[in-house]
């Protein structure tokens, strides 16, 4: 009898220990767990602008994220090219009166899939001048992920050249990029009215270093 209870008393103390080492695993797996999913609920930071400031000129650059609708995929695929609208305007602040826009710069960019080749190609357009826009370059792409991409950057962008910025005021960019419909074939026009599937857009507003006081 003496043998038998001190069997089940060894046998007994065995599994307090094991009991105790599986929850803590399983509590270190759940708070893992855990931390993985908050940590992909977390929002992704804005989308910021670098702006280098010169005597006479404003350079941008930025990436954003963007991904096109479902109905403007569908239309590239069908050979129909989409035109987006890149804007960027130079404002200079002032607190006792509306702020001053000093200089608006535009761009064009192209996208289009070409079936017989299966390749897709992305046509920047001149900035616009009073006399026209001309076309830039063009780059050929794989896949319309590698183009979407090239769209998304814009580096050393010049969005005022020949400006002389007063070193005592401050001024702010304010950077727009949106899908033009008005450039659509016209049928798809009329039929991307109040539709918000064909809202692509993209607002950044962010203050030029080195400025003063207004």
């Amino acid at each position: 009898m003496l043998i038998v209870t001190k069997t089940v008393f060894t046998m007994h103390c065995c599994e307090k220990p094991c009991n105790k080492a599986w929850l803590g695993l399983m509590l270190a797996l759940w708070l893992s767990v855990s931390a993985l999913v908050r940590a992909d609920e977390l929002p992704s930071p804005p989308p910021s602008l670098q702006l280098e400031r010169s005597a006479d000129a404003v350079l941008l650059s930025t990436q954003f994220d963007l991904k096109l609708p479902a109905v403007v995929e569908d239309a590239l695929n069908k050979g129909i090219p989409i035109y987006f609208a890149m804007s960027a305007k130079l404002v200079r602040e002032r607190w006792y009166w509306t702020n001053q826009t000093v200089s608006t710069t535009r761009r064009q960019i192209r996208l289009a899939y070409h079936p017989l080749t299966r390749r897709w190609r992305t046509s920047v357009l001149a900035d616009e001048q009073p006399e026209g826009q001309g076309l830039s370059f063009e780059q050929n792409h794989d896949s319309l992920q590698a183009a979407m991409a090239s769209i998304r950057r814009v580096s050393g962008w010049p969005v005022a050249e020949g400006i002389a910025l007063m070193a005592d005021q401050r001024y702010r960019v304010d950077f727009r990029f949106e899908l033009d419909v008005t450039r659509l074939p016209r049928p798809l026009q009329i039929g991307t009215l109040g539709q918000s599937d064909w809202r692509v857009t993209v607002d950044i507003a962010q203050a030029l270093p080195g400025g003063g006081s207004p």
